[in-house]
């Protein structure tokens, strides 16, 4: 195995934790005594919609505002995606943006982040391939400003050794979480598959990037870390981790939280977890802030599953 990569992740450990101005995400959050909830919707919800022309994503913020929701969390893809079609998009991001910002003023809704794909591997072993990741990202931080967002959401896909992926995992976070620090933005991951969704070795790239604008978005649902023949999405899952302990771990560097859902029985409770459980690991963390639901149910219509995951959070939390 290459030697350089655990002297590498030691050598980050040791920068980060020397500069003063540089404090943990666990430190750096959650500093008010009175925890307040609010509820953002995801974007990704609605997915379908967008992608067959249902939806134009331009109406995102009136969507979500007719839903009850008060903050948003936007969807790159959903904007710029060659598989997306909407009367806007050829006139391009400023424009796209200008829009969205004035959509969302006028309607008293509160731009939360941006979930951002497709923007290149941040977790390559080729540095020339990371660094380019890391340059796509940065239009990003700077559209995220624009908004008034308060982060940006990356993925952490590269290499398939661990030690490999966590060194190049901490030196890519450490270089885009810089650049945002500037604009008051955070970066945060995802556990969303691979090597990102085994919660203790996501923990130990936070522990390695040690800044205070660099933290967790936990999500309910990803916890693959292996599927069929290696596949990033779409085959059957082989290999999991206990999603309870992960979230468990993962919560003390949370700056999101993606409250996931897939279908509810008669009562109004999500069937495939435990909702009331993995709240009360959200709240005993001392997590304040968003909770933005995100409906992954396999319907046609994605509303009443929103308004579902909505309901079931504002019941067990007594919001």
């Amino acid at each position: 195995m290459n030697q350089i990569l655990p002297l590498l992740v030691a050598l980050t450990m040791m920068t980060s934790c020397s500069n003063p101005a540089i404090k943990s995400a666990p430190e750096a959050e959650n500093t008010s005594t009175a925890q307040e909830f609010k509820i953002s919707l995801a974007q990704w919800s609605i997915n379908r919609l967008v992608f067959t022309g249902q939806a134009d994503p331009m109406d995102f913020a009136a969507t979500a505002k007719d839903l009850g929701y008060t903050g948003l969390e936007y969807v790159s893809q959903l904007y710029v995606s060659d598989q997306v079609n909407y009367p806007m998009k050829d006139q391009g991001l400023d424009s796209i943006l200008k829009v969205l910002k004035q959509r969302s003023d006028a309607l008293g809704m509160q731009n939360v982040l941006i979930m951002v794909d497709g923007e290149g591997d941040l977790s390559e072993n080729d540095e020339s391939v990371s660094q380019q990741a890391v340059e796509n990202h940065k239009k990003w931080v700077d559209a995220a400003a624009f908004l008034g967002c308060k982060a940006i959401r990356v993925n952490l896909f590269g290499a398939s050794d661990r030690q490999e992926w966590a060194a190049n995992s901490i030196r890519s976070l450490a270089a885009l979480s810089t650049y945002a620090a500037e604009q008051n933005i955070s970066i945060l991951v995802e556990n969303h598959g691979g090597h990102s969704s085994d919660a203790k070795l996501l923990v130990q790239v936070m522990e390695g990037v040690g800044m205070a604008n660099c933290g967790t978005l936990v999500d309910f649902g990803n916890f693959c870390m292996r599927r069929e023949n290696d596949a990033r999405w779409g085959a059957p899952c082989v290999e999991e981790y206990d999603r309870y302990l992960g979230i468990e771990e993962l919560m003390p560097y949370a700056q999101g939280v993606s409250a996931k859902s897939y279908a509810f029985d008669a009562n109004g409770e999500e069937t495939s977890m435990d909702f009331s459980k993995i709240l009360g690991l959200v709240k005993d963390s001392g997590f304040s802030g968003f909770i933005g639901v995100e409906f992954e149910g396999q319907v046609e219509d994605p509303l009443p599953g929103m308004l579902a995951t909505k309901t079931l959070i504002e019941k067990t939390l007594a919001l």
